[in-house]
Protein backbone atom coordinates (compact mmCIF):
# COMPACT_ATOMS: atom_id res chain seq x y z
CA UNK A 1 0.00 0.00 0.00
CA UNK A 2 1.66 3.43 -1.03
CA UNK A 3 0.86 6.36 1.12
CA UNK A 4 1.57 10.26 -0.05
CA UNK A 5 5.11 11.21 1.13
CA UNK A 6 3.95 15.02 1.99
CA UNK A 7 2.80 14.19 5.81
CA UNK A 8 5.24 11.16 5.71
CA UNK A 9 7.70 12.82 8.59
CA UNK A 10 5.25 14.86 10.57
CA UNK A 11 6.20 14.43 14.01
CA UNK A 12 3.70 12.72 16.83
CA UNK A 13 1.07 15.66 17.81
CA UNK A 14 1.55 17.01 21.47
CA UNK A 15 -1.02 15.11 23.30
CA UNK A 16 0.05 11.47 22.23
CA UNK A 17 3.74 11.74 22.51
CA UNK A 18 2.61 13.60 26.02
CA UNK A 19 0.92 10.34 27.02
CA UNK A 20 3.53 8.23 25.84
CA UNK A 21 6.07 10.66 28.15
CA UNK A 22 4.46 10.41 31.22
CA UNK A 23 2.02 7.43 31.36
CA UNK A 24 5.04 4.81 31.47
CA UNK A 25 5.39 6.12 34.76
CA UNK A 26 3.46 6.66 38.32
CA UNK A 27 2.42 9.56 39.60
CA UNK A 28 3.91 10.90 42.47
CA UNK A 29 0.79 12.38 44.02
CA UNK A 30 -2.56 13.77 43.25
CA UNK A 31 -2.65 14.24 39.52
CA UNK A 32 -2.99 17.85 38.04
CA UNK A 33 -3.23 18.36 35.01
CA UNK A 34 -1.58 22.14 33.13
CA UNK A 35 -0.72 20.69 30.03
CA UNK A 36 -4.02 21.75 27.71
CA UNK A 37 -5.36 25.08 27.32
CA UNK A 38 -8.93 23.94 27.78
CA UNK A 39 -10.92 26.68 29.16
CA UNK A 40 -13.06 26.01 32.46
CA UNK A 41 -14.35 29.52 33.22
CA UNK A 42 -18.04 29.61 32.91
CA UNK A 43 -19.96 29.85 29.45
CA UNK A 44 -22.83 32.00 29.14
CA UNK A 45 -25.64 30.44 30.81
CA UNK A 46 -28.08 31.25 27.53
CA UNK A 47 -25.79 28.88 25.28
CA UNK A 48 -27.41 25.49 26.20
CA UNK A 49 -30.81 27.02 26.69
CA UNK A 50 -30.46 27.97 23.00
CA UNK A 51 -29.11 25.24 21.46
CA UNK A 52 -32.39 23.15 22.68
CA UNK A 53 -34.83 25.60 21.80
CA UNK A 54 -33.40 25.30 18.57
CA UNK A 55 -32.76 21.80 17.94
CA UNK A 56 -35.26 20.87 15.44
CA UNK A 57 -32.52 22.91 12.99
CA UNK A 58 -29.82 19.87 13.41
CA UNK A 59 -32.63 17.86 10.84
CA UNK A 60 -31.25 21.14 8.67
CA UNK A 61 -28.13 21.13 6.67
CA UNK A 62 -26.62 24.26 7.89
CA UNK A 63 -25.78 27.89 5.88
CA UNK A 64 -22.38 27.37 4.32
CA UNK A 65 -21.42 30.60 5.53
CA UNK A 66 -22.95 31.41 8.67
CA UNK A 67 -26.76 32.96 8.73
CA UNK A 68 -26.93 36.50 7.90
CA UNK A 69 -27.58 37.14 11.86
CA UNK A 70 -24.41 35.29 12.50
CA UNK A 71 -21.80 37.33 10.31
CA UNK A 72 -24.18 40.87 10.96
CA UNK A 73 -22.68 39.50 15.07
CA UNK A 74 -19.37 38.87 14.11
CA UNK A 75 -19.24 42.30 12.22
CA UNK A 76 -20.70 44.21 15.04
CA UNK A 77 -18.21 42.90 17.34
CA UNK A 78 -15.19 43.54 15.00
CA UNK A 79 -16.68 46.66 14.79
CA UNK A 80 -16.70 47.44 18.89
CA UNK A 81 -13.43 45.50 19.29
CA UNK A 82 -11.31 46.86 16.17
CA UNK A 83 -13.02 49.57 14.86
CA UNK A 84 -13.02 47.92 11.93
CA UNK A 85 -16.82 47.93 9.25
CA UNK A 86 -17.03 44.90 7.31
CA UNK A 87 -19.76 43.93 5.21
CA UNK A 88 -21.32 40.24 5.35
CA UNK A 89 -18.84 39.11 1.95
CA UNK A 90 -15.70 40.09 4.43
CA UNK A 91 -17.00 37.54 7.22
CA UNK A 92 -17.35 33.74 6.97
CA UNK A 93 -18.12 31.39 10.09
CA UNK A 94 -16.00 28.76 11.28
CA UNK A 95 -15.76 25.51 12.77
CA UNK A 96 -13.08 27.09 15.46
CA UNK A 97 -10.21 28.70 14.51
CA UNK A 98 -8.29 25.33 13.44
CA UNK A 99 -10.57 24.73 9.88
CA UNK A 100 -9.83 28.04 9.21
CA UNK A 101 -6.33 28.12 9.30
CA UNK A 102 -5.72 25.33 7.45
CA UNK A 103 -8.37 25.83 4.82
CA UNK A 104 -7.27 29.08 4.04
CA UNK A 105 -4.28 27.55 3.07
CA UNK A 106 -5.09 25.69 0.77
CA UNK A 107 -7.72 28.05 -0.92
CA UNK A 108 -5.22 30.64 -0.75
CA UNK A 109 -1.81 29.30 -0.56
CA UNK A 110 -0.16 29.22 -4.19
CA UNK A 111 2.25 26.00 -4.55
CA UNK A 112 4.39 28.16 -6.45
CA UNK A 113 5.73 31.85 -5.89
CA UNK A 114 9.00 33.79 -7.67
CA UNK A 115 9.79 30.42 -9.94
CA UNK A 116 9.86 27.84 -7.40
CA UNK A 117 8.13 26.49 -4.48
CA UNK A 118 6.20 29.09 -1.82
CA UNK A 119 6.89 29.62 1.08
CA UNK A 120 5.33 29.97 4.42
CA UNK A 121 6.36 31.81 7.06
CA UNK A 122 5.81 30.30 10.36
CA UNK A 123 6.90 31.40 13.97
CA UNK A 124 8.66 28.90 16.31
CA UNK A 125 6.76 27.30 18.30
CA UNK A 126 3.88 27.58 16.65
CA UNK A 127 -0.11 26.02 16.53
CA UNK A 128 0.55 22.89 14.69
CA UNK A 129 -1.86 23.39 11.77
CA UNK A 130 0.33 26.00 10.36
CA UNK A 131 2.67 23.30 8.79
CA UNK A 132 -0.11 21.53 7.94
CA UNK A 133 -1.87 24.17 6.13
CA UNK A 134 1.68 24.77 4.01
CA UNK A 135 2.31 21.09 3.32
CA UNK A 136 -1.18 20.89 2.00
CA UNK A 137 -1.37 23.80 -0.12
CA UNK A 138 1.95 22.67 -1.52
CA UNK A 139 4.50 25.40 -0.22
CA UNK A 140 7.35 24.64 1.99
CA UNK A 141 6.77 25.73 5.63
CA UNK A 142 9.69 27.86 7.04
CA UNK A 143 10.30 28.01 10.92
CA UNK A 144 11.22 31.25 12.39
CA UNK A 145 12.57 31.29 15.70
CA UNK A 146 10.35 32.90 18.63
CA UNK A 147 12.78 33.53 21.31
CA UNK A 148 13.26 35.81 24.52
CA UNK A 149 15.73 37.45 22.10
CA UNK A 150 13.32 38.45 19.96
CA UNK A 151 10.73 39.24 22.37
CA UNK A 152 9.25 35.98 21.65
CA UNK A 153 7.67 37.03 18.46
CA UNK A 154 9.13 36.24 15.20
CA UNK A 155 11.31 38.71 13.00
CA UNK A 156 10.18 38.29 9.61
CA UNK A 157 11.78 41.56 8.63
CA UNK A 158 15.42 39.92 9.76
CA UNK A 159 15.32 37.25 6.75
CA UNK A 160 16.54 37.40 3.79
CA UNK A 161 14.43 39.57 0.91
CA UNK A 162 14.92 36.23 -1.82
CA UNK A 163 13.25 34.35 0.41
CA UNK A 164 10.58 37.14 1.35
CA UNK A 165 10.09 37.23 -2.14
CA UNK A 166 9.22 33.72 -2.65
CA UNK A 167 7.05 33.48 0.78
CA UNK A 168 3.08 33.48 0.10
CA UNK A 169 1.61 33.61 3.54
CA UNK A 170 2.94 34.51 6.65
CA UNK A 171 1.05 33.24 9.84
CA UNK A 172 1.59 35.66 12.70
CA UNK A 173 0.28 34.54 16.59
CA UNK A 174 -0.73 37.26 18.70
CA UNK A 175 -0.97 37.45 21.18
CA UNK A 176 1.53 34.13 21.36
CA UNK A 177 0.72 30.95 22.06
CA UNK A 178 2.51 29.52 23.70
CA UNK A 179 4.48 32.64 25.13
CA UNK A 180 1.45 35.23 25.69
CA UNK A 181 3.53 37.99 23.84
CA UNK A 182 1.94 40.56 22.04
CA UNK A 183 2.80 42.20 18.56
CA UNK A 184 2.51 46.17 18.75
CA UNK A 185 1.41 48.24 16.54
CA UNK A 186 4.45 49.47 15.51
CA UNK A 187 5.17 45.00 14.91
CA UNK A 188 1.75 44.78 12.56
CA UNK A 189 2.87 48.02 10.69
CA UNK A 190 6.40 46.18 9.95
CA UNK A 191 4.75 43.12 9.60
CA UNK A 192 2.34 44.30 6.86
CA UNK A 193 4.27 46.82 4.75
CA UNK A 194 6.62 43.68 4.37
CA UNK A 195 3.61 41.98 3.01
CA UNK A 196 3.30 45.11 0.58
CA UNK A 197 6.85 44.71 -0.48
CA UNK A 198 6.86 41.53 -1.03
CA UNK A 199 3.64 40.34 -2.19
CA UNK A 200 2.27 38.12 0.39
CA UNK A 201 -0.69 37.44 2.64
CA UNK A 202 -0.77 37.64 6.11
CA UNK A 203 -3.05 34.90 8.37
CA UNK A 204 -2.99 36.57 11.74
CA UNK A 205 -3.97 33.92 14.67
CA UNK A 206 -5.83 36.53 16.98
CA UNK A 207 -8.10 33.87 19.30
CA UNK A 208 -6.40 34.65 22.30
CA UNK A 209 -6.77 38.57 21.55
CA UNK A 210 -9.88 38.79 24.61
CA UNK A 211 -7.71 37.18 27.04
CA UNK A 212 -5.07 40.45 28.23
CA UNK A 213 -4.24 41.80 31.14
CA UNK A 214 -3.19 45.46 30.72
CA UNK A 215 -4.00 46.60 27.42
CA UNK A 216 -6.01 45.70 24.60
CA UNK A 217 -3.77 43.80 22.17
CA UNK A 218 -3.72 45.50 18.73
CA UNK A 219 -5.27 43.91 15.70
CA UNK A 220 -4.40 43.31 12.40
CA UNK A 221 -7.09 44.64 10.48
CA UNK A 222 -7.44 47.73 12.50
CA UNK A 223 -3.49 48.18 11.37
CA UNK A 224 -4.04 47.19 8.29
CA UNK A 225 -7.13 49.90 7.93
CA UNK A 226 -5.06 52.49 9.37
CA UNK A 227 -2.57 52.16 6.64
CA UNK A 228 -4.85 51.86 3.83
CA UNK A 229 -3.98 48.06 2.35
CA UNK A 230 -5.58 46.26 -0.08
CA UNK A 231 -8.20 44.23 1.78
CA UNK A 232 -7.05 41.29 0.52
CA UNK A 233 -3.77 41.37 2.35
CA UNK A 234 -4.69 40.29 5.52
CA UNK A 235 -6.91 37.73 7.10
CA UNK A 236 -7.86 37.35 10.57
CA UNK A 237 -9.23 34.45 12.72
CA UNK A 238 -10.99 34.78 15.42
CA UNK A 239 -12.97 31.72 18.36
CA UNK A 240 -15.36 31.58 21.05
CA UNK A 241 -13.00 28.93 22.33
CA UNK A 242 -10.63 31.08 24.26
CA UNK A 243 -12.98 34.58 24.17
CA UNK A 244 -16.00 32.76 25.79
CA UNK A 245 -14.53 29.15 27.40
CA UNK A 246 -16.61 27.48 24.43
CA UNK A 247 -13.84 25.13 23.04
CA UNK A 248 -16.82 22.34 22.67
CA UNK A 249 -18.51 24.68 20.61
CA UNK A 250 -16.14 24.46 17.52
CA UNK A 251 -17.29 28.10 16.56
CA UNK A 252 -15.10 31.16 14.99
CA UNK A 253 -14.79 32.88 12.30
CA UNK A 254 -12.32 34.21 9.50
CA UNK A 255 -12.18 37.91 8.17
CA UNK A 256 -10.48 39.06 4.97
CA UNK A 257 -10.96 40.69 1.68
CA UNK A 258 -13.84 39.39 -0.37
CA UNK A 259 -12.36 37.91 -2.65
CA UNK A 260 -10.19 35.91 0.10
CA UNK A 261 -13.66 34.82 1.69
CA UNK A 262 -14.85 33.86 -1.42
CA UNK A 263 -12.25 31.58 -2.27
CA UNK A 264 -12.14 30.06 0.97
CA UNK A 265 -16.26 29.61 0.54
CA UNK A 266 -15.92 28.02 -2.29
CA UNK A 267 -13.58 25.42 -1.15
CA UNK A 268 -16.14 24.50 2.13
CA UNK A 269 -19.21 24.20 -0.23
CA UNK A 270 -17.01 21.43 -1.82
CA UNK A 271 -15.06 19.86 1.38
CA UNK A 272 -15.83 21.62 4.13
CA UNK A 273 -18.15 20.83 7.66
CA UNK A 274 -20.79 24.09 7.91
CA UNK A 275 -21.42 24.96 11.40
CA UNK A 276 -24.76 23.04 12.56
CA UNK A 277 -27.83 25.95 12.80
CA UNK A 278 -28.34 25.55 16.68
CA UNK A 279 -24.57 26.16 17.02
CA UNK A 280 -24.93 29.23 15.02
CA UNK A 281 -27.83 30.41 16.63
CA UNK A 282 -26.20 30.62 20.09
CA UNK A 283 -23.00 31.75 18.48
CA UNK A 284 -25.02 35.04 17.02
CA UNK A 285 -26.02 36.12 20.89
CA UNK A 286 -22.39 35.13 22.39
CA UNK A 287 -20.51 37.26 20.24
CA UNK A 288 -23.13 40.21 21.18
CA UNK A 289 -22.46 39.58 25.08
CA UNK A 290 -19.68 41.13 26.93
CA UNK A 291 -19.82 40.37 30.92
CA UNK A 292 -18.51 37.09 30.66
CA UNK A 293 -15.92 37.71 28.67
CA UNK A 294 -14.65 40.61 31.16
CA UNK A 295 -15.35 38.32 34.31
CA UNK A 296 -13.03 35.42 32.95
CA UNK A 297 -10.37 37.89 32.09
CA UNK A 298 -10.13 39.11 35.72
CA UNK A 299 -10.14 35.55 36.96
CA UNK A 300 -7.32 35.32 34.73
CA UNK A 301 -5.62 38.21 35.88
CA UNK A 302 -6.01 36.97 39.27
CA UNK A 303 -4.27 33.46 38.50
CA UNK A 304 -1.23 35.23 37.24
CA UNK A 305 -1.30 37.77 40.28
CA UNK A 306 -0.82 33.97 42.05
CA UNK A 307 1.52 32.80 39.85
CA UNK A 308 3.59 36.08 40.03
CA UNK A 309 3.76 35.77 44.10
CA UNK A 310 4.61 31.85 43.62
CA UNK A 311 7.41 32.45 41.12
CA UNK A 312 8.80 35.57 42.97
CA UNK A 313 12.32 35.69 42.29
CA UNK A 314 12.96 32.98 40.52
CA UNK A 315 15.61 33.38 37.83
CA UNK A 316 13.95 33.79 34.38
CA UNK A 317 10.95 33.53 35.34
CA UNK A 318 8.56 36.23 32.63
CA UNK A 319 4.68 37.10 33.18
CA UNK A 320 3.43 37.29 30.06
CA UNK A 321 0.55 40.05 29.20
CA UNK A 322 -1.39 38.06 27.42
CA UNK A 323 -2.84 34.63 27.42
CA UNK A 324 -3.24 32.07 29.61
CA UNK A 325 -0.16 29.77 29.28
CA UNK A 326 3.50 30.43 31.63
CA UNK A 327 6.26 29.45 29.58
CA UNK A 328 8.97 28.34 32.24
CA UNK A 329 12.58 28.22 31.56
CA UNK A 330 13.72 24.67 32.39
CA UNK A 331 17.15 22.62 31.46
CA UNK A 332 15.40 20.32 29.38
CA UNK A 333 11.40 20.40 28.74
CA UNK A 334 11.09 16.37 28.89
CA UNK A 335 13.19 15.97 31.32
CA UNK A 336 11.42 18.52 33.99
CA UNK A 337 7.86 17.12 32.95
CA UNK A 338 8.92 13.83 33.94
CA UNK A 339 10.21 14.60 37.13
CA UNK A 340 7.62 16.79 38.00
CA UNK A 341 5.17 14.20 37.44
CA UNK A 342 7.05 11.75 39.30
CA UNK A 343 7.74 13.46 42.12
CA UNK A 344 4.61 15.49 42.91
CA UNK A 345 1.68 13.96 39.66
CA UNK A 346 1.36 17.64 38.05
CA UNK A 347 1.46 17.66 34.52
CA UNK A 348 3.12 19.70 32.11
CA UNK A 349 3.78 20.34 28.22
CA UNK A 350 7.78 19.99 27.05
CA UNK A 351 7.92 23.15 25.07
CA UNK A 352 9.67 20.87 22.48
CA UNK A 353 6.07 19.51 21.49
CA UNK A 354 5.04 22.73 20.06
CA UNK A 355 8.12 23.44 18.14
CA UNK A 356 10.59 21.94 15.55
CA UNK A 357 14.08 21.47 15.86
CA UNK A 358 16.14 24.32 13.06
CA UNK A 359 19.03 23.62 12.09
CA UNK A 360 19.86 21.17 15.11
CA UNK A 361 17.94 23.90 17.60
CA UNK A 362 14.62 23.68 18.97
CA UNK A 363 13.71 27.35 20.90
CA UNK A 364 11.25 25.01 23.12
CA UNK A 365 13.51 22.08 24.25
CA UNK A 366 14.47 24.30 27.08
CA UNK A 367 10.81 25.55 28.47
CA UNK A 368 7.78 23.80 29.83
CA UNK A 369 3.90 25.16 29.20
CA UNK A 370 1.72 25.57 31.71
CA UNK A 371 -1.98 25.89 31.37
CA UNK A 372 -3.64 28.42 34.05
CA UNK A 373 -6.82 26.84 33.80
CA UNK A 374 -7.49 25.13 36.43
CA UNK A 375 -10.18 26.01 39.27
CA UNK A 376 -7.57 28.26 41.73
CA UNK A 377 -7.26 26.12 44.60
CA UNK A 378 -6.11 23.32 42.73
CA UNK A 379 -4.22 26.08 40.52
CA UNK A 380 -2.17 26.87 43.23
CA UNK A 381 -1.37 23.76 44.56
CA UNK A 382 0.39 22.70 41.16
CA UNK A 383 1.74 26.24 40.85
CA UNK A 384 3.58 25.73 43.97
CA UNK A 385 4.44 22.44 43.26
CA UNK A 386 6.24 23.59 39.90
CA UNK A 387 8.07 25.93 41.95
CA UNK A 388 9.17 23.43 44.61
CA UNK A 389 10.41 20.47 42.41
CA UNK A 390 11.98 22.43 39.86
CA UNK A 391 13.25 25.67 41.20
CA UNK A 392 13.97 25.43 44.94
Amino acid sequence: MVYPERFSNLPEYAWPRLRALLDVHAAGGEVVNLTIGDPRHAFPDFVPDIIAETADEFGNYPNNNGTPELLAAISAWIKRRFGVELGDDRIMALNGTREGLYNAAVALCPATKGGGQSQVLIPNPFYQVYAIGARASGANPVFVPATKDTGFLPKFDALDADLLDQTAVVYMCSPSNPQGSVASREDWRTLLALAEKHDFRVFADECYSEVWRFEKPVGALEVAQDMGLDPERVLVFHSLSKRSNLPGLRSGFVAGGPESIRHIRQLRAYAGAPLPMPIQHASTRVWGEETHVEASRQRYAGKFAMADRIFEGIEGYASPPAGFFLWLPVTDGEEAAVRLYRETGVRVLPGAYLSRDVNGQNPGQGYIRVALVAEEQELQRGLEQIRDCLYM
